[in-house]
């Protein structure tokens, strides 16, 4: 005869009976936090790209007029040699101006070709002894050595070392060194002096006109009109300051109400 199982037994009268827990899984471990790397920044920018028809002490004077009005611009290099053409690199006095400079003027065609900006990877002379001049020489002492250290291994002057020497062994003489075609730099980024060159003006405008102008502006010497060209005019200040507050104050300005002077520095 089978046996029969025996029945659960009823829960006493008054007991609640409880759930058998829930099997639970072992708290996984919390991943540790990783601290954000601080952003590098730097007081000199190091710019790329830049058209290398452009004479050098244009380049330079262009660069220094385009990122004064960030801030103090203390330093700007650049060199025409194979290794560094194309190439500048401009100081501040902070790195938070450096910071929206960049910011601001990354990609900004320069001469046709768009800026490539990024931070320099040490700190120029320039900065060292703006804001740290009890270590200048020691920095200045750095860079000769470090200079001296790559000077015959830098790969590009072994390339063309290389190359002279092939050249002087063959006994061909070298090739001369092509022609660089001049390129107009725009009016614009044209450097300082003390001529200011006016266009868009109405063909009614007077000596009188712009000598009362020009005038509110300290160290006034002459204003020249073109008799064949009505809409142009040149303006003369006794030194290159003046002139450029000048210029600051009334470039756009509306002379009749309508057309916007163009005011820049005339060209020598």
């Amino acid at each position: 005869m089978a046996e029969v199982a025996a029945a659960p037994a009823p829960p006493m009268e008054g007991v609640v009976a409880e759930p058998p827990a829930a099997a639970t899984a072992p708290d996984a471990p919390e991943a540790p936090d990783v601290p954000e790397e601080p952003e590098f920044t730097s007081e000199t920018l190091y710019i790329q790209n830049l058209n290398e028809k452009i004479k050098i002490d244009v380049l330079k004077a262009s660069l220094r007029g385009l990122f004064k009005s960030y801030g103090e611009v203390l330093d700007v290099v650049a060199h025409s040699n194979m290794r560094m053409r194309g190439q500048a690199f401009v100081s501040f006095s902070s790195a938070d101006i450096a910071k929206k400079a960049m910011k601001e003027v990354r990609g900004f065609p320069l001469y046709s070709k768009p800026m490539q900006i990024s931070f320099a990877k040490t700190r120029s002379d320039a900065v060292v002894k703006k804001l740290d001049e009890e270590n200048f020489e020691a920095h200045k002492a750095r860079r000769d050595e470090h200079k001296k250290t790559t000077r015959y291994s830098n790969p590009l002057k072994q390339k063309l070392r290389a190359k002279r020497l092939a050249t002087e062994m063959d006994g061909a003489a070298p090739a001369p060194a092509a022609k660089r075609p001049n390129v107009q730099m725009p009016d614009e980024y044209l450097p300082p002096n003390k001529i200011l060159f006016l266009q868009n003006l109405p063909e009614s405008v007077t000596k009188e006109q712009l000598v009362s102008l020009f005038s509110q502006y300290p160290n006034l010497h002459e204003v020249r009109l073109i008799p064949t060209k009505k809409d142009i005019a040149f303006v003369e200040f006794m030194d290159e300051t003046s002139s450029g507050v000048a210029k600051d104050a009334l470039h756009n300005y509306k002379l009749d109400g309508e057309n916007k002077i163009k005011i820049t520095f005339a060209r020598k």
